[in-house]
């Protein structure tokens, strides 16, 4: 994931500090060059990283770590508020009638991300409608009626008509009777006159409640222009982060959000319409250092649960603390993992998974892991429903015949069994479990989720361990 290097580049920084007590002077210089290092590698602008380190710099030498606290972790605590200040509030917006509009360059990656958040704000309740004014970019009305198709919603366009400000003034009144109205604007290749003034009629026209600046995360330091000459036309309420799956540096489109005044909406995380996630400041830094985002995490549970249990109505996932758990309840539980993202996303959000542990693994480990779990999907499919409901009976002929079937090797569909049993063992010890004490237990986890004694961190309002 993008920022990934930032990330990793950081926690190794502060793993320097690890076994201190107390930091000397000098502890602090060199840990502010590696954290400066780590940013201006990452395209920060130069001016912002002096400003971030300068701040991190006087907090580490004139306040003392809570009792029983480690250097490191005072550290990173420090870092981890100065980077969510650096990044500010999230962009509120609000869950009612209103409508957004999307500006930026060509490649920027509006058009998913005008479906994105339709699908989005469709889970939240709402009824959303993209209305698509590009003339400019060739296939772009295609794209954006498959990708609005994908995501269940209100679509409108004309691939006939040349005149971008018109089919805004259309589809307002086509599209009159939906709760949220995103209007997606052209691109160029550059901030070219004629881009500016296209969007500044549209919005004449549309008169949107709020204006989004679209970013690729792989912009870099042109970010600071672009942020600049679109918020000077049109004034920026947001920024939107896309590309969030890839290897880029990042740090450009955090200047931008400086830039503007403004601050991140929303953040995109993948090729589909549902890789889309609401930015919460304090959770996207707690990832960025390995500590976990334990919000969004139970986000996309919960929301994974609910579209596996839409497409099976007999399947209810509360059962599983019942009763039984069965391999097809295995099953259902692997198509809702599959639903919440790529694997390695997911380990980000568990406290003491990512970062530092993440940063230890084979670079293809999250390949590997992918890999298997197809391989067992394809497996229960050569099952019988009988076998799926009483795993325990299968025996080795059974698994001989399962093997041939799927055309995996015997090994492989023992490693199912077995990994069904462990889940079972594991479901057996929460049966029973009343809310307090799973509540006792999420706390504790929350509290090892620096992989370095965060315990002493509990206080810290409003992050990932209050």
């Amino acid at each position: 994931m993008v920022l990934d290097n930032l990330g990793s580049s950081l926690r190794g920084s502060l793993n320097k500090l690890q076994g201190k007590s107390r930091l000397s002077e000098d502890d602090v210089q060199e840990i502010v060059k590696e954290i400066q290092r780590s940013l201006l590698s990452a395209d920060v602008d130069v001016s912002l990283v002096m400003e971030l380190s300068d701040s991190i710099k006087t907090r580490a030498l004139d306040e003392d770590p809570p009792a029983g606290t480690s250097a490191r972790d005072h550290v990173l605590k420090i870092v981890y508020e100065e980077l969510v200040d650096l990044i500010g509030d999230s962009t509120e917006i609000p869950l009612e009638p209103q409508t957004i509009m999307l500006a930026g360059l060509q490649g920027s990656g509006k058009t998913t991300t005008s479906a994105k958040m339709a699908w989005w704000f469709s889970k939240k309740g709402l009824r959303p409608a993209v209305i698509q004014t590009d003339t400019f970019r060739p296939g772009a009305y295609d794209q954006a009626k498959q990708m609005c198709e994908r995501a269940e919603v209100d679509f409108y366009g004309d691939p006939d008509a040349d005149d971008p400000v018109q089919i805004a003034r259309d589809g307002l009144e086509a599209t009159e009777d939906a709760d949220v109205r995103i209007v997606d604007t052209a691109g160029r290749h550059a901030l070219e006159a004629d881009l500016i003034d296209e969007i500044e009629e549209i919005e004449s026209v549309v008169d949107p409640d709020l204006n989004l600046l679209v970013l690729d995360a792989a912009i870099g330091q042109g970010a600071k222009e672009q942020a600049r000459e679109f918020d000077d036309s049109i004034g920026i309420g947001g920024v939107v982060i896309t590309k969030l799956d890839g290897t880029a540096k990042g740090g450009g489109a955090l200047t931008a959000v400086n830039e503007t005044g403004s601050s991140i909406s929303f953040l995109g995380t993948g090729e589909t319409v549902q890789d889309i996630e609401r930015f919460e400041p304090n959770g996207f830094i707690s990832r960025l250092l390995g500590m976990g985002d334990l919000k969004q995490l139970s986000e996309r549970v919960e929301r994974a649960m609910a579209e596996t249990q839409a497409e099976d109505d007999d399947w209810d996932p509360e059962d599983i603390m019942k009763g039984s758990f069965t391999l097809k309840d295995m099953q259902k539980q692997m198509e809702a993992m599959n639903k919440m993202g790529p694997l390695d996303q997911v380990m980000d959000m568990i406290p003491g998974l990512g970062g530092g542990i993440k940063d230890q693994l084979p670079d293809d480990a999250m390949d590997v892991t992918q890999d298997r779990m197809r391989k067992f999907e394809v497996i229960m499919d050569s099952m019988t429903d009988a076998e799926m409901e009483n795993p325990r009976s299968v025996g080795a002929q059974q698994v001989r015949r399962i093997a041939r079937g799927s055309g995996t090797g015997e090994e492989t569909v023992r490693e199912l069994l077995q990994q069904h049993k462990m889940m079972e063992r594991t479901l057996k010890q929460f049966q029973g479990m009343g809310d307090g004490d799973m509540q006792r237990m999420m706390k504790k986890l929350q509290k090892q989720g620096g992989g370095g004694g965060m315990g002493g961190m509990g206080g810290m309002g409003g992050g990932p361990f209050g």
